[in-house]
């Protein structure tokens, strides 16, 4: 039985003892207990080392109202049909959604316009190209060709990407890597800059100064307002969608740029796969091996970093030696380990140095609470040190999960 809150560990066992439940109570335990914390310092290091667990610049789930990333898992997708009054966090007036907006860009060196089409109109001020498919007949002469941002004042590239649905909306899509997945992806394969146009906290930033400051969503109507006089906006429409909502806070999701610690999740995925494939594993009731499927073979990294004051705080040490400058993205920077000592010695031996020439700093974010409970089945029973309870009861026989948490 594990217990996820500390303001006082009895009180959430109280029901189950009432009920007469036939747990085993003396192994009940508290998630920052010793033993667990020593569990899970030791499977991340574990992880780290073997290169599973890695630093990146990717776009998280980020929640504005939270001031942290969250998981796939933690965000509900709601399904808008059409025009919609949408109620967010720390917005007096509700928020239109269920619309899409056309607006155009100007073709450099020519009279001509390209119209693109947005549900998120406030992202163009990060745009950094605009991408067409390189069969649609319509657009082929303006390949390698820019069009001018009227707000950035700059120049922007007309690149062929075959991601483009050529027969949706004008076939002409607006990218914005900084703050789209399917746009990340076509700013990697196309090495465009990554432009971060909305920060932490839902705001505009510097990238256009005269929309800096405002909130995502105030801005959208004042882009709106400016395009319309530069006469750059074309319409909007209904428009049925998905939006992305967190489960706790509510808020409309916002994709951002982010340092973060991932989880190689893709050896794994396959792993977990085969065994239910090949009948090691059987899922009761069997019609829920669609699910398990549907989420492991499109399994993406997994973003374990969390910007909260409670929970396992990542044992990872930024390394910086007198003299030489680090870049926070370069696994070499960082070290994993049971305590900052540890962690000096393991640098120095990396570094070939002296341990006082180093400095270190301990990354201040924690994990996400899913990583503590993935390895309860083992932590719990006193892993990483041998035990007869260990050795006992340790591969399991039956797990009983949630459906909703079954890729877990």
């Amino acid at each position: 039985l594990k217990l996820s809150s500390g303001i006082n560990a009895e009180w959430p066992l109280r029901p189950g003892r009432k009920m007469g439940g036939s747990y085993d109570w003396d192994r009940a335990c508290f998630t920052m207990d010793p033993k667990m914390c020593k569990a899970v310092t030791e499977a991340f290091i574990r992880l780290h080392d073997k290169g599973l667990i890695f630093r990146s610049n990717r776009l998280i789930n980020w929640s504005c109202t939270l001031k942290s990333c969250i998981s796939d898992i933690e965000v509900d997708k709601v399904e808008i049909k059409g025009r919609t009054m949408f109620k967010v966090p720390g917005y007096t007036d509700p928020v239109e959604v269920g619309i899409i907006e056309e607006f155009q860009y100007c073709v450099v060196g020519s009279n001509d316009r390209i119209t693109v089409a947005t549900t998120r109109l406030e992202t163009m001020l990060g745009d950094t190209a605009v991408a067409v498919h390189p069969e649609d007949d319509r657009y082929k002469h303006l390949h390698g060709k820019y069009v001018y941002h009227p707000f950035r004042k700059c120049e922007i590239p007309i690149v062929a990407d075959s991601f483009v649905d050529k027969d949706f909306g004008t076939g002409a899509v607006k990218i914005t890597p900084a703050h789209d997945f399917n746009d990340y992806d076509v700013g990697v394969r196309n090495k465009l800059p990554f432009v971060e146009c909305i920060n932490d906290n839902g705001l505009i930033t510097d990238v256009v100064p005269i929309f800096a400051g405002m909130r995502r969503f105030d801005a959208r109507v004042a882009v709106r307002r400016a395009l319309e006089e530069l006469g750059f906006y074309v319409t909007l429409k209904p428009h049925d969608m998905v939006v992305p909502v967190c489960q706790r806070s509510k808020d409309i999701v916002e994709p951002l740029l982010k340092p973060q610690w991932f989880v190689n999740c893709k050896d794994m995925a396959k792993r977990a796969i085969s065994k239910v494939e090949e009948g090691d594993l059987k899922i009761i009731p069997k019609t829920f091996e669609k699910t398990w499927y549907s989420w492991l073979d499109d399994c993406r990294d997994w973003c374990i970093s969390r910007q909260l004051w409670w929970g396992h705080r990542i044992p990872a040490y930024k390394v910086t030696v007198k003299g030489v400058p680090t870049d926070d993205l370069d696994g070499r920077s960082w070290v994993s380990a049971h305590s900052e000592e540890e962690a000096r010695t393991k640098a120095a031996a990396r570094f070939n140095v002296d341990p006082s020439s180093l400095s270190l700093s301990q990354d201040p974010d924690v994990l996400d609470t899913w990583f503590s409970s993935g390895i309860f089945p083992f932590s719990v029973f006193g892993w990483p040190d041998e035990s007869v309870d260990l050795r006992a009861f340790y591969p399991g026989s039956l797990l009983e999960t949630g459906h909703d948490i079954l890729f877990f």
